[in-house]
């Protein structure tokens, strides 16, 4: 944990921007895996962690914003529980690791809020991230589960996704350290990575280093030579000499803030002219993009400042044509380039996206597009120092799309389509750093330079 001070005052600031009534924070519950004793590995939740800092089961804060009082609120365990697990920390003291003296045992959270609804009080609570969540908060209001997430405070979303988005600088540092274990991981990937090896093979060697640092996986490893399935979890494939191996990862800092990189790399540790090419679009459409980010920019513009570099590059090779900007505009650059460029990184992977994407990744000004391609762009706000967002772009040759569009004819001014035919075999390659926006720009995160240009890559993978 944090130091105490560090989540009282965040407490006190959601206080000051919710204003009024009762705020709800639940923490998660075990999840059984077949049966109660037999759970999957406890993950709190984030925006419990955030304010309260405990990592235990079956905990509840609620903040009384009228009365001024904080509660932790959950069971202590027993002797039983204790002749399996060993000695615990009692509800009282991890009340006071986080700044808060008064706690209570599970009892009391339905007292509470039975006793704010029969006064007509308002009651404050996030959406329901799992159904542990929903059915607590159903039986708590009374309320079908259905309704239950529609009654979400809008007003205690927008402070939290407020105060979440900025991070600190003890935060960044968690982020850091992270990104030093996906240096580790990558550095073996790119060992590793030879002909005749099985996928999983290597994913059990990247996720043992996570284990060995007593982490986690920030969410489940993409590795696959089979890049065109964007979120490819499948790891039955044996790698191939001149294949592409794509891996998109992520750990969990000791205060559970997440990394999440990418990187594609030649099985043989060649890049072919080809690969290179293609590779190279990415590289160029990726640092341009970082280096295009600045406070008070929308994310969208960054995004279609990258789509631009693409259709440059493949027109160069003869697979685009026409004008660049009319190109982005219509959205042809989708076929290859069809998710977003990013997304906002800190306690989650994908952070905060649980209150809802159109509160985190939008606003009042921006609104999402529902253009094929830019409908996917997680983060299209404007950018604001202390955010840490992923850059992550992307080219794709995705056969079922290709002949899809080609059947319609679908923007054929933009798309050569006998040229994209000779890469119908072609793996997706992907490019993704965590960025941090600064007052003057951006800066890359990671203490240890994770290889990025073909040359480097082939570098550290020469035997």
């Amino acid at each position: 944990m944090f130091d105490a001070s560090i989540y009282k005052k965040r407490r006190i600031e959601l206080a000051k921007k919710v204003g009024y009534g009762l705020v709800l924070i639940l923490g998660n519950d075990e999840s059984p895996m077949d049966y109660p004793g037999n759970n999957y590995p406890f993950i709190q939740d984030c925006s419990f962690l955030y304010y309260a800092g405990c990592d235990l089961p079956g905990l509840a804060l609620i903040i009384d914003l009228d009365e001024n009082e904080e509660f932790l609120i959950g069971n202590d365990f027993t002797v039983d529980d204790e002749i399996w697990m060993g000695p615990q920390p009692s509800i009282k003291e991890k009340g006071l690791q986080s700044g808060i003296d008064k706690t209570f045992d599970s009892s009391y959270l339905e007292y509470k809020i039975k006793e704010a609804i029969s006064k007509r009080r308002k009651v404050h609570y996030l959406p329901a991230s799992n159904y542990q969540k929903l059915i607590k908060l159903e039986n708590l209001f009374e309320i079908h589960n259905s309704k239950v997430n529609k009654r979400a405070s809008v007003d205690l979303i927008k402070a939290v996704v407020e105060q979440r988005s900025i991070k600190e600088s003890f935060e960044i540092e968690e982020i850091e350290k992270a990104l030093d274990i996906s240096y580790e991981m990558y550095s073996v990937l790119m060992k590793e990575a030879t002909p005749g090896v099985k996928e999983q093979t290597l994913v059990s060697k990247v996720e043992s280093i996570i284990s060995e640092h007593k982490s986690y996986i920030s969410f489940p490893t993409i590795l696959t030579i089979n890049g065109k399935t964007l979120h490819n979890h499948i790891h039955d494939n044996y790698l191939k000499e001149g294949s592409l191996l794509l891996m998109d990862s992520g750990a969990k800092s000791p205060m559970y803030y997440a990394s999440d990189i990418t990187r594609t790399i030649p099985v043989g540790g060649k890049f072919s002219t080809k690969q290179k090419n293609i590779y190279d679009i990415v590289l160029e459409s990726q640092l341009t993009a970082i280096k295009a980010i600045r406070e008070d920019i929308t994310y969208k513009e960054i995004h279609l400042k990258a789509a631009e570099v693409m259709v440059d590059g493949l027109k160069n090779l003869g697979i685009m044509k026409g004008s660049t900007l009319d190109a982005v505009n219509e959205g042809a650059h989708a076929l290859f380039f069809p998710h977003g460029l990013g997304h906002m990184l800190g306690l989650n992977a994908h952070d905060m996206e649980d209150l809802g994407e159109q509160y985190v990744g939008y606003d009042e000004d921006i609104t999402r597009s529902s253009q094929f391609g830019l409908v996917n762009l997680r983060l299209g706000r404007k950018l604001k120092k202390g955010f840490v967002v992923t850059v992550e772009p992307g080219l794709y040759f995705i056969p079922m799309l290709i002949d899809l569009w080609k059947s319609e004819n679908k923007h054929a001014s933009f798309i050569n389509y006998d040229k994209v035919n000779e890469y119908r075999d072609f793996e997706g390659i992907r490019i993704e750093d965590d960025v941090l926006v600064t007052n003057t720009g951006s800066k890359v995160l990671g203490r240890k330079f994770i290889p990025k240009t073909t040359e480097e890559i082939e570098k550290v993978m020469e035997k």
